[in-house]
């Protein structure tokens, strides 16, 4: 198996060189793990691309390429440049320090960078590590996502159903804030939201008396509704999301059937 692994956090973050050892205890001794991540961080850049500005992409080590580009990009990088010849069987996005459940999902590089390889029509899944107050000061915070990452990919690639046109499946995963032998299990769960949970802005003045303001997320440890990925995550399991690009809303297209003429 030939593995693509990016992330948002940057190429020398620590949740990638977790996903680099996931990766290839899936490749096994006959695969290939690929990187190609940003050169810098790219945290909250969504599904960007840059599509206004070329990017410089350089070649760290063997199968290992850092861009100027976001997430996105390094996907289309590595399927259309560096892995052209023989494109990636999966792509791995993470591990996010934090996590990217409920209306995070909606900023996040890692999801954009599993959503372009989905739409690029290779298998993608993002994996997140929440953070909370029994993991954040271990000496491993990732221990949850290192000790059960490779086996939920495992099932995910084992379970997911064959698809013919239209928009790809891909994978929201979160790793709970707990300790990784509290890790309780895995449960499917749909995008949740927090209540009263927003991002906003925060000013804050220069020492030269100039005014600027800082993006603000809001409480992560507010739990979603019953069964959704933030209430599972925070009761110790693994959420497992299957996602599309498709936006519509679906459910109420028979609603609006009077804007039609």
């Amino acid at each position: 198996m030939r593995i693509l692994i990016t992330n948002d956090d940057g190429i020398s973050a620590p949740g990638l060189k977790i996903l680099d050892r996931i990766a290839h205890e899936l490749a096994g001794p006959d695969g290939e793990v690929w990187t190609v991540a940003p050169a810098f961080e790219q945290s909250g850049v969504g599904h960007c691309i840059s599509y206004t500005h070329p990017m410089m992409v350089s070649e760290l080590a063997p199968r290992r390429f850092a861009t100027e580009g976001s997430p996105a990009d390094c996907v289309m990088v590595a399927v259309h440049d560096v892995m052209k010849d023989d494109p990636p069987d999966l792509v791995l996005s993470g591990v996010n320090r934090g996590n990217n459940s409920a209306e995070n999902t909606l900023y996040s590089g890692t999801i954009g960078g599993a959503m372009e390889a989905a739409l690029q029509g290779c298998p993608a899944i993002a994996l997140s590590q929440y953070y909370g107050p029994a993991n954040r000061d271990l000496t491993d915070p990732f221990e949850a996502s290192a000790q059960h990452g490779a086996d939920v990919v495992r099932r995910i690639l084992t379970n997911t159903p064959t698809e013919t046109g239209g928009y790809s499946l891909f994978y929201n995963v979160n790793f709970p804030p707990v300790a990784g032998a509290d890790v309780r299990g895995i449960r499917l769960a749909t995008q949740g939201r927090r209540p009263g949970t927003v991002f906003s802005t925060e000013p804050h003045l220069s020492p030269s008396g100039r005014r600027f303001l800082w993006i603000k997320g809001g409480n992560q440890q507010v739990g979603t509704e019953a069964g959704s990925d933030a209430a599972v995550n925070l009761d110790g399991y693994i959420s497992v999301t299957p996602m599309r690009a498709d936006l519509t809303a679906h459910d109420v297209m028979t609603t609006l059937d009077g804007i039609n003429t």
